[in-house]
Formats: C-alpha cells, sequence, structure tokens
C-alpha cells in the first residue's frame, strides 16, 4: 500500500532564499555546476504588453503601424493568431478586427486593470532577465551552437499563453500568466488549483525552457507505453535541472513541497504500484494520462500524490542511468533512442 506520511516543512531563511536567487547557485539542484560566468550572452528583451498599453485608442492604426516595425511578424501573430483579432495587418481605424477586438481590450476596465496588474507585478523585469540569462548561458555550455532568441513579454488577456516560441527566434513570455497563486482572476477563468504553482514569478524561466526543450524533442504519447513517456519526461526534467539549476525542485516539478516529501518517502512504493498493476506497458492514454500530465493527484493513489507523478519517478531513471554512464553527456543523452525497459535495465535503478 503506498502510505500517507507526516510532513515537517522545511525551515527556509528568506536570506538565504535570496542570495541563492541572486547568485544562482544550485540551490534547486543540490548538484555542483558548471562555471558558466564567461559565457557571453547579450540577452534582448521587449515589452510588448507595455507598448500596446500606451497606444492611443483613438488613432489605433497610426500605432499598430510603428508597433508592426519594431515587432516584424510576431505582431500580426499576437494579434491574430493568440489574442484572434483577424486585423490582418489591415492597420486602418475602420478595421473591424481594430475597433471590436484590439479597443475592447484596451479600454474595458477589466482588461485594463489586468494591465495594470501586470504593470504593477512587474513594474521591470531585471530579475527575469537575469535568470533567463544564466539558463541560456547554460544552454549554450551544454549546446555551444545553440542561438539565443530575443524575448517578448506580453500579455494575452488570461488566455494561457504563459511561454511559447515564435520561430527559431523569440520567445514570448505572458506576464500575466505569472502573477502569483493570489491573483483573484485565475480561479474565474476556470484554472484550476493544481496549477498554481506554474503561475509564480518564479516559474517563469521553468517555463521558458521548457519550451524550448520541447520544440527539441516533442513529448509523443501515440503508441509509446507509459514507461516510454515516463523516460521522456524524465529527460526532460534532467534537462531543466542542468539548465534552470537555481530553480527549486518544486518549482521545477510544480509539486508543492508536501507533494516532494511524499514522493521521496513514498519512492519504493510508487515503482511497485506501476509494477503490481503492470501499468509500465500500458499504452492507452486515457488509462495513464494523470501520472504523465499535471492533475490534482496520481489516479490510485493516496490524495497526497501529486499528479504528474511519472515524471519525477522518470527523473530517477534517468539520474540513475546517468550515474552509471557518466561518459554520457546532455545532448547524447537526449538524442539517444534506447529500448525504455533497456534503457531502465542499463540504469541499474533501485527505488529507494
Amino acid at each position: 500500500m503506498l502510505k500517507s506520511m507526516s510532513f515537517t516543512r522545511f525551515r527556509y531563511i528568506c536570506y538565504a532564499a535570496v542570495i541563492c536567487m541572486l547568485t544562482f547557485t544550485a540551490c534547486g539542484s543540490g548538484e555542483k555546476q558548471p562555471d558558466v560566468s564567461d559565457i557571453k550572452v547579450n540577452l534582448q528583451t521587449k515589452r510588448l504588453d507595455r507598448d500596446l498599453a500606451a497606444l492611443d485608442t483613438n488613432a489605433l492604426a497610426a500605432g499598430l503601424q510603428k508597433l508592426n516595425q519594431k515587432y516584424p511578424d510576431f505582431l500580426n501573430f499576437f494579434l491574430d493568431t493568440l489574442m484572434g483579432f483577424e486585423i490582418k495587418g489591415n492597420y486602418v481605424d475602420s478595421s473591424n478586427g481594430i475597433q471590436h477586438g484590439l479597443k475592447t481590450f484596451l479600454t474595458y476596465k477589466d482588461y485594463k486593470g489586468l494591465l495594470d496588474s501586470v504593470n504593477k507585478h512587474f513594474p521591470d523585469t531585471k530579475q527575469t532577465d537575469e535568470e533567463l540569462t544564466k539558463g541560456f548561458q547554460y544552454m549554450k555550455y551544454y549546446f555551444p551552437n545553440y542561438r539565443v532568441p530575443q524575448v517578448i513579454y506580453m500579455i494575452s488577456w488570461l488566455n494561457n499563453w504563459g511561454a511559447f516560441t515564435f520561430g527559431d527566434t523569440t520567445l514570448g513570455i505572458g506576464l500575466d500568466m505569472f502573477l502569483g497563486d493570489s491573483y483573484p482572476f485565475y480561479k474565474s477563468v476556470g484554472l484550476p488549483d493544481y496549477t498554481y504553482t506554474h503561475l509564480r514569478p518564479a516559474y517563469i524561466p521553468v517555463a521558458a525552457f521548457t519550451v524550448i526543450y520541447e520544440n527539441m524533442h516533442p513529448f509523443v504519447k501515440e503508441d509509446r507505453t507509459l514507461l516510454d513517456m515516463m523516460i521522456q519526461k524524465g529527460k526532460e526534467q534532467y534537462f531543466l535541472k542542468k539548465v534552470v539549476p537555481y530553480a527549486a525542485d518544486t518549482t521545477r516539478l510544480g509539486y508543492t513541497e508536501k507533494q516532494l516529501e511524499w514522493c521521496k518517502s513514498n519512492e519504493a512504493e510508487v515503482y511497485n504500484f506501476f509494477v503490481r498493476a503492470n501499468l509500465f506497458h500500458e499504452k492507452e492514454f486515457e488509462r495513464v494520462l494523470r501520472y504523465v500530465m499535471d492533475g490534482p493527484s496520481s489516479t490510485g493513489m493516496p490524495p497526497q500524490s501529486p499528479g504528474n507523478v511519472g515524471s519525477w519517478l522518470g527523473l530517477q531513471m534517468v539520474e540513475a542511468y546517468m550515474k552509471e554512464h557518466p561518459q554520457t553527456t546532455l545532448p547524447m543523452l537526449l538524442n539517444q533512442n534506447t529500448d525504455p525497459l533497456r534503457f531502465l535495465q542499463e540504469s541499474k535503478y533501485k527505488p529507494r
């Protein structure tokens, strides 16, 4: 039986936490990280949210024409694909998309209030810029030919565009999706409680490098066993530990502290649960969805368990594999296509 556990909350000293973030030590992973201080990254950022808020709503067409010069290609993608205004580059004041789409969002009190909230929470993006820059330094350490994209900060009016890539040159970050647990309107737009760990400013680097990873190695679930999917997710988590080592384990995994402690205290029981239920070989995604995707808990496990427990277990397998194969580099690990059962065997993983 998977057991419940009594949990004593870790005591974090605020000063140490601040120093941890500012100095980017390996506070999240607890592992010694390579020195990347000599790797040059010149991060280019723009604030589309502020540029939109500064538009004269009585002369939107002229304002959009200027913005299109600052955000070539991306502006139309934002207006038409993300927001669905269907302006399609027709920057004239008589455009229906401008008058009944964009103008409504810029003048309606609730949407205008969101712009004000974002500006209040993010009067600048200095800390986020520093965290992303450090992450890109690690990226270039492990992947020397990686090209650092520009970063465009924006809002999608709570349409859940937290982080995404646009082509090979742009990383979009929706600041409205990182306003913290207490932001009242997340619940009103239907975001479930278990997603709130993803809605904090500290999650921005994790969200950013997750989408970068998914572009490099898309998650494949069709005709794949649960074990295969766990290892895929484990590799993703291992990648994140390497490129955002300053993120706390709970932040990276999207767990609460209690959920992470539950996993650690029940590692053997979690592994044996999948063995007894013969789930490692299951290919029906609907049956195993909650084990590799976010959710309130994992099916068949106590409520103390996190959803997506398979990602954590997959990470344990990957870390065991890397300890057994120290000559394997991060790119080699991510690019290999080893049979999942063989990978597990070669990892010599033994749950504690």
